[in-house]
């Protein structure tokens, strides 16, 4: 019943932050001497691929007196997918009582690798077949960026070293050794610019629809989130680190190895965004390049409190802001709003949240939220009896 209840009262919290975020972001905009109608009209516009009028390119399809722009839609829902893998990484993480701040970083590192991976065979022409090639980078990709997350994991168990230093660190750490290959051993030698040459052909990911970013990455990311949505929920992994989020103390009295669970937790958060990477590596640029990883390692953080720390939560948080990306570079393009308007929103929509987080608009302390809801029940240990055994 509490779980219920915690879930309904997230879903109401994420709705009111989303409205308050886009009511402000209206007065702005009208104060600032622009249409807020012709504004959000633009951005919806950009962000769905809904447009007024005939189809006439060959990627719309006619919609009743309007039309749907599948190339527009697909790059708006090519943005959602690092979205989803970073935010789903650090919900993961403050699911066992960790602040993965290190998304960045493991992103950057799971598209270094399994760019390095892709070009195996690119310059002989002997590559590997497709089945075997793509699942090998995506592979590379996730287990360079679980090792980069679990080095902040093993800091924090052996030493106790907080996790948002570590992984702060690791972020510059990791962007800069990925600059310096690029730099030097790993540089495209016919290109001035700090990137890797093309990965070969068969490591490559498909766009879903001609000419654009999106490709079966965004099915992988939405897989995640239910793979991470089951492993939570069902299973034993999933107790331990729920159990380590709620109390760790009693965790470890109840046999749990609290040191084991966070090493396992980082490395699963780093794993997740390392696929990000990949994908990003494999499907938009086919390459590594400079920058890469972008702002999405700390645009899953606001992914994550939106989501409520959830799977399924997540799903909907990276849609709202992968969209909200998307249409304000039509909105700055067709009504020369600026497009930093919709970090305006994201700012808003992460301080309600945060407000409501601390309790302000809270009606009832007993109220459950999707970070707050029950602990779950740790086994008692058994008690020792020998000496009771020794006095009879």
């Amino acid at each position: 019943m509490n779980e219920a209840l915690a879930a309904k009262g997230g879903f109401r919290r994420a709705v009111f932050s989303i409205v308050l975020g886009l009511l402000i972001a209206g007065v702005l905009i009208q104060l600032s001497g622009f249409n807020a109608l012709a504004a959000f009209a633009a951005l919806w516009s950009g962000a769905t691929g809904l447009q007024g009028g005939p189809a006439l390119g060959p990627s719309d399809m006619a919609l009743g007196s309007g039309h749907l722009n599948k190339f527009q839609l697909a790059q708006s829902l090519s943005t959602v997918t690092p979205l989803l893998l970073c935010g789903l990484s650090v919900a993961l993480g403050l699911r066992a009582g960790l602040f993965n701040i290190g998304a960045q970083g493991q992103m950057t590192m799971g598209a270094l690798a399994a760019a390095a991976v892709g070009l195996v065979g690119a310059s002989e022409g002997r590559t590997l077949p497709p089945s075997v090639h793509i699942p090998l980078a995506l592979c590379a990709g996730v287990a360079a960026g679980a090792g980069w997350g679990a080095i902040a994991g093993f800091l924090k168990a052996w030493r106790g070293v907080h996790e948002v230093i570590t992984t702060i660190m690791l972020n510059f750490i990791g962007i800069n050794i990925a600059t310096y290959l690029v730099s030097h051993n790993l540089k495209d030698p016919h290109s001035a610019n700090l990137q890797t040459s093309r990965m070969a052909p068969s490591a490559l990911l498909q766009p879903l629809v001609p000419h654009s970013n999106l490709t079966v990455g965004l099915i992988l990311a939405i897989v995640a989130a239910v793979a991470v949505t089951f492993l939570i929920a069902r299973t034993s992994i999933g107790y331990t680190i729920r159990a380590v989020g709620s109390n760790s103390e009693a965790a470890e009295a109840a046999g749990i190895s609290t040191q084991r669970t966070l090493i396992l937790t980082m490395a699963l958060s780093g794993g997740l965004a390392g696929l990000a990477g990949a994908i990003e590596a494999m499907g938009v640029h086919h390459r590594y390049v400079d920058g890469l990883a972008g702002s999405y390692g700390y645009d899953g953080i606001a992914v994550a409190l939106l989501g409520g720390a959830g799977g399924a939560g997540a799903i909907f948080s990276a849609l709202f802001f992968g969209l909200l990306a998307s249409g304000s570079d039509a909105m700055q393009a067709l009504t020369s709003v600026p497009a930093p308007v919709s970090t305006v929103v994201q700012a808003i929509v992460i301080l309600c949240v945060g407000v409501r987080r601390l309790g302000f608009f809270r009606k009832s302390a007993t109220t459950a939220t999707p970070l707050d809801s029950d602990p779950p029940t740790l086994p008692q240990p058994i008690p020792d009896r020998s000496a009771a055994v020794d006095a009879i």
